[in-house]
């Protein structure tokens, strides 16, 4: 299996799972975020792949290169820009549900 199409899979994958809260947010935000990732990612990447940090296997990748990063290594960013507001979202929706069920006593408390 290419990069190209386990990273569409992951993408997929991560969309379908948090559709119901990725429809919710502001898409201007997730698209910006999403950008500035992308640039960042295609700054450092080719960075690193100049001072030989790290080689791609020319069999597993497309060739296609931004700057000097493959096309392939922004689908981490853009999976960031995805998944990062939803769990923050996710996780702080449980939290204002447990402290909005009101207060609980700490072990060693005691009526």
């Amino acid at each position: 299996m290419t990069n190209i199409v386990l990273n569409v899979l992951v993408l997929l994958t991560l969309a379908a799972v948090s559709w119901r809260v990725l429809r919710r947010m502001r898409t201007g935000a997730l698209v910006w975020t999403a950008l500035h990732l992308c640039l960042l990612t295609m700054v450092f990447d080719t960075v690193m792949i100049a001072a030989d940090l790290y080689v791609f296997d020319e069999d597993k990748i497309l060739g296609v290169y931004l700057w000097g990063a493959p096309l392939e290594d922004f689908a981490y960013a853009i999976a960031a820009a995805l998944a990062m507001p939803v769990l923050w979202t996710v996780l702080e929706g449980r939290e204002a549900r447990r402290v909005g069920a009101g207060p609980t006593a700490a072990p060693g408390e005691g009526a």
